[in-house]
């Protein structure tokens, strides 16, 4: 009977365990029931620095895993590659490291399965791959993580104490808001109600007298009308009086020159009159020449901000000169109020109790405008307000 021989394919698979062996990028390798190496496949000798043939019959464990990742000893007795064939149970393992020849560590995973023949454990079958390239990966994970908690507890801080600030400043608004209203209040009973009160009585008097005119002889009826012609007359002054108060508390609560002559009038206007009452030389600077008012709320933005700005100067500065700049270049407004005044540390002016400053930037912001402030004791404090005017007011980049 002839038998043909192996196809020559047949014959490329004459050993596929060993073909399987060489061919796998892990490292494996067999050891007996005292450690030693049985077989090893020349990636996992290549991985601790070896050729196959020098491995066999040395201990394994004393070669590539006497020590642990810190250098400690690794006792045989705790290794659990010996521990799965001496209890007959498998392990998988990836928080230590294998050692290679040269003392060098890596970490590795590795697993150890038990070769039972007949019932027995005969050995362990054990293999292993470098992680190092997935332990940096998860420890930049790990960092950036760690990163990212960091930034998120910043700005979490951040947040909170954006928003107490912003709850302090709405109590701060309010209780200014309060004061307001008590003092236009007070206004308006102690000097209105006072003029309205004598006006009351003078009309009063009036009117009795007139009653008692058919009664008065000729003489007296002319004498009478006399005093009542200057009573009269005092009366038109109480009235002229009341007028001019009514126009203040108004100027007060909104100046009409805001809207009959628009916000450049309406800021030099405050200017000299905050220099008149503070007793201070003006230098005044505005260039805006050919750029229309902004629109009513950015207006009323700016004034209240250059009011802020003036009453911080009036209430901390004690200065004797201002200097106010006001300039519109490529469309942006820049107002800039500078003192001769004590100054201050920056830090004040970021002070959680600073409300004035808090405001003003508030206010910079809602409408897309930014403050910055400029000082050091002894040496003044420049407050500049830069904000972008709609495109429509632009008129180019000044000369």
């Amino acid at each position: 009977m002839q038998i043909d021989a192996p196809a020559p394919s047949s014959r490329a698979w004459g050993d596929p365990l060993a073909l399987l062996l060489a061919s796998t990028g892990e490292g494996v390798f067999g050891i007996d029931l005292d450690g030693l190496c049985v077989f090893i496949n020349h990636a996992g000798a290549r991985m601790i620095g070896f050729e196959p043939d020098e491995l066999l019959g040395r201990n394994m464990h004393d070669l590539t895993h006497h020590s642990h990742a810190d250098g400690a000893h690794y006792p045989v007795d705790d290794c659990p590659i010996f521990k799965a064939f001496l209890e007959g149970l498998p392990c998988r393992i990836d928080t230590e490291v294998f050692w290679r020849r040269d003392g060098s560590s890596f970490p590795v995973e590795y697993s150890s399965h038990p070769i039972i023949d007949s019932g027995e454990v005969r050995g362990a079958v054990v293999t292993f791959v470098d992680i190092t390239e997935r332990k940096r990966a998860a420890d930049a994970l790990q960092r950036a993580k760690g990163e990212l908690e960091e930034r998120v507890g910043e700005r979490t801080l951040a947040l909170a104490t954006a928003l107490k600030q912003v709850r302090e400043l709405a109590a701060r608004s309010e209780a200014v808001r309060e004061e307001e209203r008590t003092r236009i209040a007070r206004e308006v009973h102690d000097e209105l109600g006072s003029l309205l009160v004598a006006l009351k009585m003078d009309v009063n008097w009036l009117d009795k007298r007139l009653s008692e005119q058919e009664q008065r002889t000729l003489e007296a009826a002319g004498d009478m009308r006399e005093r009542m012609r200057s009573k009269c007359q005092n009366m038109s002054r109480l009235i002229e009086n009341a007028v001019d108060n009514v126009g203040r508390i108004i100027t007060d609560l909104r100046p009409s020159i805001l809207d009959h002559q628009g916000l450049w009038a309406a800021l030099e206007w405050q200017a000299q009159e905050f220099v008149q009452s503070a007793e201070m030389s003006l230098n005044w600077c505005m260039d805006v020449d050919d750029v229309p008012d902004p629109p009513e709320p950015l207006a009323m933005g700016v004034f209240r901000i250059f009011q802020e700005m003036l009453s911080n100067v009036g209430r901390h500065a004690h200065a004797r000169r201002l200097d106010v700049r006001i300039v519109v270049q490529a469309g942006v407004l820049t107002l800039a109020v500078q003192d001769d005044g004590v100054g201050a540390p920056a830090q004040a002016f970021e002070a959680a109790d600073a409300y004035g400053v808090m405001g003003m930037r508030e206010r910079a912001r809602h409408f897309g405008g930014d403050i910055q402030i400029t000082s050091a004791p002894g040496q003044g404090t420049l407050m500049r307000l830069s904000i972008e005017l709609p495109h429509q007011m632009s008129r180019g980049t000044l000369a």
